[in-house]
C-alpha cells in the first residue's frame, strides 16, 4: 500500500478510504493478506511490477502509462483537482458600487430625460395661465415644471406648485400613473441589488476566476500546469497545510490541490472563512493495481461493482470526506 490520508490514514488499524474499501473487498473474496507500506506510489508500483506484491492499495491514479505495466481494477473513486479560496465579506464600497453600474446610470439618465420632458410639457400648458407658479422664462419655467413633477412623483405635496389648466392636470395625472409603475420597479431593483450585495461573499468558484490571482500549487504537479492555462500566478507550497497557512495569511488568493485531500482537511478544521468550490477539474480514477499476469482482476472488479451498487463505498467516502462529496 502507498499514499496518505484520507485514503491511507492509519496502517495499524487499517483506516482510510482505500484501506477500508480494500478490507471490504478482501472479506467478500475471503482473501488473507499482509500489509507493506511504501513511501510513494511510484516505488510501490515498481515493487508490484517486480513481483514483490500481489495487490497495490491506495490512491493509485489510473493512467495510460501505468496501465502498460500493471492492471487496474474498476475505479472505486473519481478524484479531481479542486479550488480552495477565502470567503470574504465585501467592503462597504464593494456593496454600493453595484448601484453605480452602467445599467443603473442608464436608468437614472432616462429618468432625468423623462422628467425634463414632463417638466417642459407642464410649463407649456401652465405658464400663460399660471405665470406666478410657472415662470414665463423657458429655463426657470421648465425647472418649475420639473419640480412640480418631482413632488407629484414623491407624493410630498408641498402645494407650492399645482397645475390649473385641463392640459396641465391631464399631464400631471398621466405622470402620477407612470410614476407608480416606474417607482415600484426602480425601488424593487435597488432593494434586490442591495440584498444580493449584503449576502454576497467573495470566493473563487470557477477556474476562469483564477486569472491574475496568486494561487498556491505544488511544484511540477498537474495543478501547476492547470492554473497556467487560466493566467494565474503560481506560488509554490510543499503541501496542503502550508498552502492553507498562506491562504489564511493572504499570501495567496486560492489553492489548487487534489480535491479529496482538501475536503478531508476542511472536515478536520471546520473553517467557515474558507470556501471549497463545487467545480471539479481533471478527473482521474483511483483503483487497485495488480500484476499483468494476475488472475484475480475479474473477481476484484465484480466485488467492487457490488460494493458500489450496495452503497457501501459511497458511505465510506462520505464518512471521510463529508456530504459535499
Amino acid at each position: 500500500m502507498a499514499g496518505g490520508a484520507p485514503f491511507v490514514a492509519d496502517t495499524t488499524r487499517e483506516t482510510g478510504i482505500a484501506l477500508e474499501i480494500w478490507g471490504d473487498v478482501a472479506n467478500k473474496e475471503r482473501l488473507s493478506y499482509n500489509l507493506n507500506f511504501f513511501e510513494s506510489v511510484p516505488k510501490a508500483l515498481n515493487a508490484l511490477d517486480g513481483g514483490d506484491l500481489d495487490v497495490l492499495v491506495g490512491p493509485i491514479s489510473i493512467t495510460p502509462e501505468r496501465a502498460k505495466k500493471v492492471k487496474f481494477t474498476q475505479p472505486y473513486y473519481q478524484s479531481s483537482l479542486g479550488i480552495m479560496s477565502r470567503t470574504i465579506s465585501p467592503s462597504f464600497w464593494q456593496r454600493i458600487k453595484q448601484l453605480l453600474s452602467i445599467q443603473m446610470l442608464y436608468a437614472v439618465f432616462v429618468f432625468l430625460f423623462i422628467l425634463a420632458v414632463v417638466g417642459s410639457l407642464l410649463w407649456a400648458a401652465e405658464h400663460k395661465v399660471n405665470p406666478e407658479e410657472f415662470s414665463s422664462d423657458p429655463l426657470p419655467g421648465i425647472g418649475d415644471g420639473m419640480w412640480c413633477a418631482i413632488v407629484t412623483m414623491t407624493t410630498t405635496g408641498y402645494g407650492d406648485l399645482s397645475p390649473r389648466t385641463l392640459g396641465g392636470r391631464i399631464i400631471a395625472g398621466s405622470w402620477m400613473v407612470i410614476c407608480i409603475v416606474f417607482a415600484t420597479t426602480m425601488v424593487a431593483g435597488i432593494a434586490s441589488t442591495l440584498t444580493v450585495a449584503a449576502s454576497d461573499t467573495e470566493a473563487i468558484e470557477k477556474a476562469n476566476q483564477l486569472s491574475k490571482h496568486k494561487v498556491g500549487v505544488v511544484e511540477n504537479s498537474p495543478a501547476e500546469e492547470f492554473i497556467d492555462r487560466f493566467g494565474a500566478e503560481s506560488v509554490y507550497v510543499e503541501n496542503l497545510e502550508e498552502g492553507y497557512k498562506k491562504l489564511k495569511g493572504g499570501a495567496v488568493d486560492a489553492i489548487v490541490f487534489d480535491r479529496p485531500q482538501m475536503l478531508y482537511f476542511l472536515k478536520q478544521h471546520h473553517d467557515e472563512e474558507v470556501n471549497m468550490a463545487t467545480q471539479q477539474y481533471m478527473r482521474q480514477g483511483y483503483g487497485f493495481a495488480v500484476p499483468l499476469d494476475s488472475e484475480k482482476l475479474f473477481d476484484l472488479d465484480i466485488t467492487i461493482l457490488k460494493l458500489q451498487q450496495s452503497g457501501k463505498i459511497d458511505r465510506t467516502i462520505t464518512n471521510w470526506l463529508g456530504e459535499n462529496e
